[in-house]
């Protein structure tokens, strides 16, 4: 090093290497994590909510405006009773003839309405969430029957005609063919809801289509019903 001390430096002597220290072997280093410095992930968002409040707001606005329809899907077993893992829209059911009027409803408040290429709905945007506004069920128009069978109840302190559990369950299982066929997504719903439906009445309405008749094999291996 230098004769003052000022601007001190290491000189390496001849032959000796430098040394590091040794790793500590009872503590072997950590490995690289290959996102090192990446901006962390934010975590999904749960939808449950956001679609409990897109479907409060669109069926007040029928509510108010009298129009005859009735909650559906995963948001309506959901005010049965059903677990709160709700699907990825929210579903209601209208007469055909009821559509057009129904999109003004929903228009004239301000959401977004549109018909896709599907002939039996209309979907709109509440609150960034995709509303279905369904006029036929498993192929079937819906009729002002299944509408009035419908039970007014609350959903998340909003109350509305819901579709009564058998329809519900009968619009599920009539829906299953060889291009959908999610059991996985309708067997919570059944176990659920197996004491207010008229199982009967399902099968009898599904007739001797094979996949709701795999769905009740199902549903009875597993003694739901």
């Amino acid at each position: 090093m230098t004769e003052n001390g000022d601007d001190a430096t290491l000189v390496r002597r001849p032959g000796i290497p430098d040394l590091r220290l040794a790793p500590d072997r009872t503590e072997p280093a950590p490995p690289q994590d290959p996102q090192a410095g990446e901006p962390p992930q934010e975590l999904p968002l749960d939808r449950n909510q956001p679609i409990l409040e897109a479907a409060k707001q669109v069926g007040s606005l029928l509510k108010r405006k009298g129009h005859l329809f009735a909650l559906a899907g995963s948001v309506a077993a959901y005010a049965h009773g059903g677990e709160k893992n709700l699907r990825h829209d929210v579903d209601f059911a209208i007469r055909p003839e009821d559509a057009e009027a129904v999109a003004v409803t929903l228009r004239d408040a301000g959401l977004t309405v549109y018909t896709p290429p599907e002939d039996w709905l209309i979907k709109a945007t509440c609150f960034g969430q995709p509303v279905d506004i369904i006029f036929e069920l498993a192929d079937r128009p819906v009729g002002a029957d299944m509408l009035e069978r419908a039970e007014e109840i609350s959903v998340d302190s909003v109350r509305m005609p819901v579709l009564a559990p058998t329809d519900l369950l009968w619009s599920l299982a009539a829906a299953f063919s060889e291009h959908h066929c999610d059991f996985g997504a309708a067997l919570p719903i059944a176990r659920a809801l197996r004491e207010k439906v008229d199982w009967e009445r399902v099968r009898r309405e599904c007739g001797d289509a094979p996949m709701p008749a795999a769905f009740f094999f199902l549903l009875e291996r597993l003694n739901v019903i």
